[in-house]
């Protein structure tokens, strides 16, 4: 029951739609997926492979949320609507973790052995993020909405796009007050575009200006 009361406890924390604990443990499909995969775990760990797989499979269909009973779930996970999201066998999720709806921890290919990621501690994955492959998130980081990530993120900095582009903030730990927003983050790509562009404006605007002065000064020599 400790983990259970800290779990809603961070689903109170971290979701402002969120009203009471009571109504988090009966109407909130993330908690419900959390509780299924622990006894889907259990029964995994004990060679109950058979079960295990029932279990997970009745979890998919009651809640949308599809979580192999092979995967490493850490505590206070807290997965916001959740509808869609598919967590593979050989990952492992950490403490702290917020995952959005539509979120894949996902593999490559067919190969054995780890194949999916493992995400740390304190982590935002946004909303249609993939995490595809069996590398690290570090804690701390931040997976923008819609990223798609095939290359190990570091600790303290976030993803960006298709493929996802590391963006380090300024070295320092992410708290989740500041990890809210999964949308609005700066993608360090657009902002060089958006440089090269007014750089080319400027030069365009000085051609042109150097152009009708040269224009000019030829029709004065001319008369």
């Amino acid at each position: 029951m400790t983990k259970l009361g800290e779990t809603l406890r961070a689903y109170q924390a971290r979701d402002p739609a969120a009203r009471s604990r009571f109504e988090i443990f009966l109407l909130y499909p993330g908690v419900h997926a959390i509780l299924y995969h622990r006894l889907a775990h259990w029964l995994f760990r004990h060679n109950l492979r058979f079960l295990a797989r029932l279990v997970s499979q009745w979890n998919r269909l009651w809640t949308g949320i599809e979580i192999h009973p092979g995967a490493v779930i850490g505590r206070r996970l807290v997965i916001d609507h959740g509808m869609g999201i598919v967590i593979g066998e050989t990952a492992e999720v950490g403490d702290d973790v917020l995952l959005y709806q539509g979120v894949t921890l996902g593999g490559t290919g067919k190969d054995h052995g780890k194949r999916h990621p493992t995400i740390g501690n304190n982590v935002l994955v946004g909303s249609g993020a993939k995490v595809l492959g069996p590398f690290r998130v570090g804690d701390n980081a931040r997976i923008a909405a819609n990223a798609v990530v095939l290359r190990e993120v570091p600790p303290n900095s976030t993803a960006v796009g298709v493929p996802a582009r590391v963006v380090r903030i300024a070295g320092e730990r992410v708290d989740f007050a500041d990890m809210v927003d999964q949308i609005h983050i700066t993608d360090p790509v657009q902002k060089e575009l958006q440089a090269l562009s007014s750089r080319l404006e400027f030069l365009e605007q000085y051609l042109d200006e150097k152009y009708h002065q040269e224009v000019e000064e030829t029709h004065h020599e001319t008369v």
